[in-house]
């Protein structure tokens, strides 16, 4: 490493934000930039470890060594090959990851860990700035089509993957924007959609096609498809929604959390005008079923909507702020998570149980009924405690309850099995029962990280080059093994 003893002399820094009073007033991102001086101190701390296991604890076995070392170095523009070498988003991840990478930091057994994430976003914004991210576009082109359902991180991912070895590659989207989860489920003050249409620009020009308003098996038929392409790539996200089966579940102003979502995505995107009133937070007393991010998300926007209150049932006990002895390094800690929109203003209820929707003689939403509940660490069974119910005002509630699998239309046109946890099954090579039809992302494994989607659009993407060609030269992941 460039600065071997630099985890001694530099302290971790962290992104910081503007005011809280100064950012709800807009739906913009509002981290503050940090100084490339500080950044190359920052990456000085990387240490020089035996064996690095950020490598394993990231999903796409991101070189993290190699470009902290190369910033460090004042080399960005080096720094954002290696970096691009495993990922092909950075600017996605280094703004929306949850950083396992930073988990399994081995300076964080004893210090805070190397600031990696914030590293890696201003990587890939030096390469944008300074014009450094180009089009590479193939010099040759196979006779090979491959159409792509989905433009998602693992369909995007998959597409630059297989086109950069000049296959011809079509990506299908219902919706009328490219992006997916990204562009309709992840707020803007997160991640500006213009982020999207920045690498989308270059996809294009990289000679990837996306067709957008155009649902597979509706739109086009499974036959027309088969005969146009030599394979196909499902990628379409895990995207059926979680519901509560509790008395006044029919309620009107319970709303699930990505229609919420949605809906302010394209407001601010101007393609409503106006909010509907069953998705306007402002004066409402709103209460988020559910944590993670996606709840998380929930808060900010309705924050942001000017809601009279915002109140966060989350199921489970709070987690402590250090790992217990359970819960060792270098996995992932289960720990007290405190996002930039709780800090915006939440009232967080834990172990809370939801046992029923209180309407109005309209069917109008007025309140939930609660009672708290003790969890088995060991079975993991609840138990309700005695004389803890309550009633809570409630105009909104939203569901941030996550998803149950893959929508089954699709898989069922196209005569391909799902497991029995209800995702799109595959092999290892990620083929499913038709050795044409690959699956990648949250169809295939469940719902998971942005981070993870790339990784499986990348490794699908070398099995489908591989099935057509009888070979592939697409990298693969570069890891010690999963964490």
């Amino acid at each position: 490493m460039g600065k071997v003893k630099g985890f001694k002399e530099f302290n971790r820094i962290d992104e910081k934000y503007l005011p809280v009073r100064s950012r709800l007033k807009n739906y913009n991102e509002f981290t503050i930039e940090v100084k490339k001086s500080e950044l190359e101190s920052q990456s000085a701390r990387c240490m020089d470890c035996g064996v690095p296991f950020c490598h394993s604890g990231c999903p796409l076995g991101n070189l993290i060594p190699d470009f902290n070392d190369l910033v460090y170095n004042k080399k960005w523009k080096d720094a954002l090959e290696v970096l691009h070498s495993t990922n092909n988003f950075p600017e996605f991840t280094g703004r929306l990851c949850p950083a396992p990478c930073e988990a399994s930091c081995v300076l964080g057994i004893i210090d805070p860990p190397v600031s990696i994430e914030l590293i890696e976003k201003n990587i890939i914004e030096e390469g944008f700035k300074n014009g450094w991210i180009k089009p590479v576009i193939p010099k040759s082109r196979t006779n090979k089509k491959i159409a792509i359902i989905g433009s998602g991180p693992a369909g995007l991912a998959a597409s630059q993957q297989l086109n950069s070895v000049g296959h011809n590659v079509t990506v299908f989207e219902r919706d009328n924007k490219i992006g997916g989860l990204l562009r309709y489920g992840i707020p803007d003050f997160k991640l500006e959609k213009n982020i999207i249409d920045r690498r989308v620009n270059i996809l294009k020009e990289e000679g990837i096609k996306f067709k957008c308003c155009i649902n597979v098996g509706k739109d086009i038929t499974i036959e027309k498809l088969q005969e146009d392409f030599d394979a196909v790539l499902i990628s379409t996200g895990s995207t059926k929604k979680r519901s509560l089966d509790i008395p006044g579940s029919d309620l009107h102003g319970i709303e699930q959390a990505m229609d919420f979502l949605t809906h302010n995505n394209k407001f601010v995107d101007g393609q409503i005008k106006a909010h509907m009133d069953r998705y306007n937070a402002k004066d409402k007393n709103i209460i988020v079923i559910g944590g993670g991010d996606t709840g998380s998300d929930c808060i900010g926007t309705s924050n942001r909507h000017g809601a009279e209150s915002v109140i966060n049932f989350e199921l489970s006990n709070k987690p402590g702020k250090k790992r217990d002895s359970s819960n060792p390094w270098p996995y992932w800690p289960f720990t007290l998570k405190t996002t930039s929109s709780h800090q915006e203003g939440v009232s967080r209820e834990w172990s809370i149980l939801t046992k029923k929707f209180i309407g109005d003689k309209h069917n109008n939403l007025v309140g939930l009924q609660t009672v708290n509940v003790e969890i088995d660490k060991t079975s993991g069974k609840l138990s309700e405690i005695p004389n803890t119910e309550k009633v809570w005002d409630c105009d909104m509630a939203i569901l941030a309850l996550g998803f149950t699998g893959p929508e089954e239309d699709l898989p069922n046109q196209l005569n391909i099995d799902l497991n029995s946890i209800g995702n799109i099954s595959s092999n290892s090579d990620y083929q499913t029962k038709k050795n044409n039809i690959f699956t990648a992302g949250d169809c295939r494994r469940g719902q998971s990280l942005i981070v993870w989607a790339i990784s499986e659009g990348r490794e699908a993407s070398y099995h489908i080059d591989k099935y057509l060609m009888g070979k592939s030269n697409l990298p693969r992941k570069n890891s010690y093994g999963d964490l």
